[in-house]
């Protein structure tokens, strides 16, 4: 069974921990982690983009001019999609980009980044993320202290100080511990988890 190092702020080792062996020995498998990480995007589009077909143009329905002998081309309204300000043919409507993933895809995608990050060495597992006051001074040293600059940063929303400190910081994102998802995990180069969260973490994952 793989061990993992428990850190302190300043990146010393305090103890170990191990790692089930069910999350960490799962394969990478890049086309599941690529289909986990596509389906949370498309569930974040708006789908809000419209644009006015001749129905909902401005304009008449009468016939600018006869059918025949003017010499101009055929007309038979001012909203045609060929006029200028006419309507638009099959633009985009708004509609709902979402979809599911089975549950054990997403399931299985989410150890196969845990995998790889562990893999890579971005993993990180804290004794103690708190923060004595919610300012972003104390987040910029805790990162210092870890040598890290790209950052999921996942501990639990009681820890309201952290999730405050970092919320000014770049490439840096906090989240709860129940929210953890893959397209973050392979976003942000490291992975920092407070002991507790990645043991609930674990335990959600078993």
């Amino acid at each position: 069974m793989e061990k993992a190092q428990v850190l302190d702020k300043s990146g010393k080792v305090k103890s170990e921990i191990k790692l089930p062996e069910g999350v960490f020995s799962y394969p990478v498998k890049p086309h599941l982690l690529y289909e986990a990480a596509v389906n949370f995007q498309a569930n974040q589009r708006q789908g809000t983009a419209a644009t006015k077909t001749r129905a909902m143009v401005s304009g008449s329905n009468r016939k600018p001019w006869r059918q025949k002998g003017t010499g101009r081309a055929r007309a038979g309204a001012t909203r045609s999609p060929l006029w200028r300000k006419g309507g638009t043919t099959f633009g985009p409507q708004p509609r709902d980009y979402s979809y599911e993933l089975p549950k054990a895809a997403k399931k299985n995608a989410l150890r196969s980044a845990l995998a790889l990050k562990f893999s890579e060495k971005q993993l990180l597992i804290l004794d103690d993320l708190k923060l004595k006051e919610a300012k972003t001074k104390g987040a910029v040293e805790l990162l210092k202290g870890l040598h890290v600059d790209s950052a999921l940063i996942v501990d639990s929303w009681d820890n309201a100080n952290l999730f405050m400190s970092l919320k000014n910081l770049r490439r840096v994102k906090a989240v709860d511990w129940s929210l953890v998802n893959t397209h973050d995990v392979l976003k942000y180069k490291w992975l920092v988890l407070s002991q507790q969260a990645f043991e609930s973490l674990m335990e959600k994952l078993k």
